[in-house]
């Protein structure tokens, strides 16, 4: 049996590790894998942890080390102090990490420096912006690891083209999860949908009518005062109401430099995954900044407008689903004024079955 010591801390983390993690409790996987879960802590809210861990069956995390609320530097220092006392406590045979946060760096480098082979799900993405902190932990994350599973043939390509040549094209975890979800709320009927709006306190004027989504987390946005500022007046000049899941670091700053919320924008707590879902699936289109969200507007085959100058998911972008608005408040209101539906949709994520293949060929 080959022991895996799983790293996450963030939201997205939550959501992708959900079926993996089940996955190896079941009947078909159980008697070749263990698996340690350890929570960084990075994201430590209510509304950005726990709730994921409850609604979506993730087993209870062996260790939590309460890390996160601080700069970039010394979080990811303190976890990799922290996770290397795990890793020689636990002495796994892999360390799996997701995506390109503080703690998937933090994971890498601690089992690197140990010889333990590593991991990592969703690798090869590039947005080649270097300043932002995800594109750091990625590329550093990518070298660094046995195991490259990447998502799309292009992010075999970047891979490629810095030296790496063996990489699993698996397809997008992502894409099992929302598929798994999207096809839990589908089954829902009229009642049980309004209980989960009602619990989220969803606007009672925006269930007759047309919304769109809109989330505003990254750093580079919310760091910088006349981003956000430009965001907003952008969102007031759409025609259109919006609802806003607030994240508390979002919120914390727009209360620091005391900007008004347009009155067109609806604003709610952070929700879990299926209200997301729910969220998305009513939604006309999608306003973010986030890159999962991006993605999961495209499988939903919504239209998105991404609130930055770059994007790791450059598939999304080919047919017209994406369109990169930045900060610049007339291009968020453009691309809002005109949004349709493109005509072609390809398969670019895979089929559902991502984990499946990964957990084959760990075990192989």
């Amino acid at each position: 049996m080959k022991k895996i010591v799983t790293i996450i801390g963030a939201r997205p983390q939550f959501i992708k590790a959900s079926v993996l993690s089940r996955m190896v409790l079941t009947a078909k996987w159980k008697d070749l894998f263990s698996e340690i879960i350890v929570h960084t802590g990075q994201h430590y809210d209510h509304g950005m942890s726990e709730v994921f861990f409850t609604e979506m069956g993730i087993p209870t995390p062996d260790y939590n080390l309460n890390i996160g609320g601080s700069t970039h530097g010394k979080m990811t220092g303190e976890m990799l102090i922290k996770i290397e006392e795990v890793l020689l406590s636990e002495k796994p045979d892999i360390v799996l990490v997701y995506g390109d946060t503080n703690s998937t760096l933090a994971g890498a480098l601690a089992a690197s420096k140990l010889d333990i082979p590593i991991a990592h799900i969703e690798a090869g993405l590039r947005s080649f912006w270097k300043k932002m902190p995800e594109e750091q932990n990625r590329v550093l994350t990518d070298h660094l690891s046995t195991w490259l599973f990447c998502p799309t043939q292009t992010a075999v390509e970047n891979l490629l083209n810095e030296g790496i040549k063996e990489a699993h094209l698996v397809g997008d975890v992502m894409y099992d999860v929302s598929k798994k979800y999207s096809e839990l709320v589908s089954q829902k009927d009229n009642n049980e949908r309004g209980k989960l709006l009602n619990s989220i306190k969803f606007p009672e004027q925006l269930k007759d009518e047309s919304f769109f989504l809109l989330t505003i987390h990254r750093a580079e946005n919310t760091e910088d005062p006349a981003k956000l500022r430009d965001i907003f007046k952008g969102l007031s000049q759409i025609k259109m109401n919006g609802i806003l899941p607030l994240h508390p670091r979002t919120l914390k700053k727009i209360e620091e430099l005391n900007i008004s919320i347009p009155s067109n924008i609806s604003v709610i707590n952070p929700v879990g995954y299926i209200e997301i879902v729910l969220l998305q699936m009513m939604s006309t289109f999608i306003i973010t900044d986030s890159g999962g969200l991006q993605k999961e507007a495209y499988f939903m085959n919504k239209p998105c407008i991404t609130l930055r100058e770059q994007t790791e998911w450059v598939e999304t972008m080919e047919l017209g689903w994406n369109k990169l608005a930045g900060t610049n408040p007339d291009l968020i209101m453009q691309f809002a004024q005109s949004i349709e539906l493109p005509e072609k949709h390809p398969d670019y994520y895979g089929d559902g079955k991502t984990v499946e293949r990964i957990l084959k060929i760990l075990a192989s």
